[in-house]
């Protein structure tokens, strides 16, 4: 079952911070957390147990601690891949190899003897995942995540991002990737413009990321990459998560009628089947509001992403809603009412013929 979870950095943040941050993510429904071991010095023993305690707090709470590391982590701590009870008594259910080995290590380390699952980097891509298949891994212990970025411009592109979780899905596995909010607190490292898995997210609000991640159907669990965010944030990006539609965020313009902000923001919309590629239709408003008078406004021509309805000279097609997907000229029958804000751009080319989808007011 498809999760949703928040991400802790015990060198960063005091006990009694990330416990009050469990307990109130866990009172909404977030049932994840992913930590981090590649960004920590000092003392391994302190380390260690300053770790252990929260993760451990986490487990009496019904709460999963995935724990990234790498193979340099691995000499440090003196571990072996063959014997990975380190990780039983940390409390974790997850190890995450930010750095992989050869594949036959990660395939061994998934028979081992506490079913741990072991997580590798879908972000690598190059045919990694079929390399571990190949060596027999357990796939039942067996699943993947996509890294997250926090330098602008260093995130990965969409294609590349969808094309390497189909390599997981082609083995059957379950899937992770990141997003993060506007008012984390807490990252693991000093440079952090957002620590996003696709570049395209940066600039979206965490709920509309959530849409634009669900809206690929490849990725299973969703982790808020930074820590300590506000409970607002962390209950908006839980409702986009079940949402069982998308949601696009939209800007109204300020004079339409009454009539129209009912059409565009109060009905659920859905896109006809019947697709022409010049736009969007969404249909049923032309008849629940057939009496309605919709007078000619904001008649500009249409651009994509503009959100426009049928006025009162356009006969049968008066109070349809469309969103267009390619400029056109404006004949006088269309009042532009809005437009899709920019950053739900690519959630809007998404959308697939019979879906059902919610416009909301930014």
């Amino acid at each position: 079952m498809s999760e949703l979870g928040i991400s802790i950095y015990p060198s960063k943040s005091s006990f009694d911070e990330m416990q009050s941050y469990l307990t109130q993510a866990r009172e909404l429904g977030y049932k994840k957390i992913f930590t981090s071991l590649l960004e920590v010095t000092g003392d391994t023993a302190t380390v260690v147990d300053h770790f252990k305690k929260i993760i451990q707090y986490g487990n009496q709470i019904g709460m999963q601690t995935c724990i990234d590391i790498n193979p340099k982590l691995f000499k440090q701590l003196n571990i072996d891949y063959s014997d990975l009870s380190f990780f039983k008594e940390l409390g974790v259910t997850t190890i995450r190899l930010d750095e992989g080995f050869t594949g036959y290590e990660e395939a061994k380390m998934t028979f081992n003897p506490w079913h741990l699952k072991i997580e590798t980097n879908i972000s690598r891509g190059q045919h990694y995942i079929d390399m571990v298949c190949d060596f027999g891994a357990n796939t039942k212990n067996l699943s993947g995540s996509h890294n997250f970025y926090p330098q602008v411009r260093t995130g990965l592109q969409e294609n590349y991002f969808k094309d390497t979780a189909k390599m997981y899905k082609a083995h059957n596995l379950e899937t992770s990737a990141f997003i993060d909010g506007d008012t984390g607190k807490v990252g693991p490292w000093p440079v952090s413009n957002k620590m996003v898995s696709m570049e395209i997210q940066r600039d979206m609000s965490a709920a509309s990321q959530v849409q634009l991640i669900k809206q690929t159907n490849l990725i299973d669990n969703i982790y808020i990459s930074s820590s300590l965010l506000e409970l607002e944030e962390l209950s908006a990006i839980k409702a986009a998560f079940l949402s069982p539609y998308p949601v696009l965020e939209v800007s109204l313009n300020p004079n339409i009628s009454d009539v129209e902000h009912r059409i565009a923001i109060e009905e659920l919309q859905m896109f006809r089947g019947d697709y022409s590629g010049y736009m969007i239709r969404s249909s049923q408003s032309r008849i629940k509001y057939r009496d309605a008078e919709i007078m000619p406004n904001n008649l500009d021509n249409v651009q994509f992403g503009d959100i426009v309805i049928g006025n009162s000279s356009f006969g049968q097609y008066k109070g349809e809603l469309q969103i267009a997907l390619q400029p056109w000229e404006n004949d006088g029958h269309y009042n532009v009412v809005g437009k899709i804000d920019e950053t739900n751009l690519a959630i809007l080319k998404t959308i697939k013929p019979w879906q059902t989808f919610k416009l909301i007011n930014n």
